[in-house]
């Protein structure tokens, strides 16, 4: 079983930055984040290997950022320049040995 904690959201003006973060209750290879806005489908946003190697969404690259601590088994993910199409629900996902977890979701809300 593993348990992710996510952190940081909230309400930011269009142009402004956030970083969020997510905890594993354990080591963990894989983690990253999707998001999923209102009336839309979950959607990938990028994910990262513990070995540093990283993969994102074609529509993520340029403004977010993964990045992580495995020392914390903590992912997190800068986004910048946001604007009011990236405000959806974020969520942390984490898959370990053939399981996918998800942590509760954190609220981001870019206004214009």
């Amino acid at each position: 079983q593993v348990q992710l904690v996510e952190s940081g959201g909230g309400l930011v003006q269009a142009g402004g930055s956030l970083r969020l973060s997510c905890a594993a209750s354990r080591s963990i290879s894989r983690m990253g984040w999707y998001r999923q806005a209102p009336g839309k489908q979950r959607e990938l946003v990028a994910y990262m290997y513990s070995d540093g190697s990283t993969n994102y969404a074609d529509s993520m690259k340029g403004r977010f950022t993964i990045s992580r601590d495995n020392a914390k088994n903590t992912v997190y993910l800068q986004m910048n320049n946001l604007k009011p199409e990236d405000t959806a629900v974020y969520y942390c996902n984490a898959a370990f040995l053939g399981v996918i977890y998800w942590g509760q979701g954190t609220q981001v809300t870019v206004s214009s």
